[in-house]
């Protein structure tokens, strides 16, 4: 039912914001140049990775050695609009298509991190990750690594499709007031380093 819910659903997004999102992608283009969109491989259900697509937001501006700058260097004023509104997130409707992720779950996170986690942590990889999920609407970047992971495993115990609902509809109150975009002092969200209490 879970399956069957996200793949009408993201369909019928895809369609009705075919327009808004062909205008996204010439925005984008403009104002940070190519390629539009920002891939990278995250782990899906089980650790098993997949290809997450998404709307670019930094620039590839390099220091005087070559390495790319820190993410606030990068990170344009449109870049932000992007992640506040969580427009940039759009594209990720056709990972859920393909069946890489479902519209609500535990958002994927790095490969790198997969060695860190806890056994409890770990289980956030029960299921398939989502474009948005119970952690995003109770902080999202603005909630330590600990409390992120606790509701991640919290929506594994407890998923259902009425709680699905009610996420998404969270979701859309979430990005209308701009919550949670970015943790205290950073851009996006410190890395996450395994330490735990």
């Amino acid at each position: 039912m879970k399956r069957l819910f996200d793949l009408i659903l993201s369909c019928m997004a895809l369609v009705v914001l075919g327009l808004p999102l062909l205008v996204l992608v010439w925005m984008v283009r403009r104002k940070l140049g190519s390629p539009v969109f920002f891939r990278q491989t995250r782990p899906g259900r089980d650790g098993k990775p997949f290809v997450m697509v998404k709307f670019r937001t930094m620039t590839d501006a390099r220091g005087p050695t070559g390495e790319l700058l820190p993410d606030a260097e990068r990170l344009t004023a449109f870049g932000r609009f992007l992640r506040s509104s969580s427009l940039d997130e759009l594209p990720e409707l056709w990972n859920v298509v393909k069946g890489d992720m479902s519209l609500v779950g535990p958002r994927p996170l790095l490969m790198e991190y997969l060695p860190l986690y806890s056994p409890e942590q770990a289980r956030r990889h029960e299921v398939r990750p989502g474009v948005t999920g119970w952690a995003q609407v109770n902080g999202r970047n603005a909630l330590s690594w600990d409390e992120k992971f606790a509701l991640d495993v919290w929506y594994v115990d407890h998923r259902s499709l009425w709680l699905d609902i009610r996420i998404l509809w969270l979701t859309v109150r979430k990005v209308l007031v701009r919550e949670g975009i970015s943790a205290s002092g950073e851009a996006t969200m410190p890395k996450f380093t395994g330490k735990k209490p």
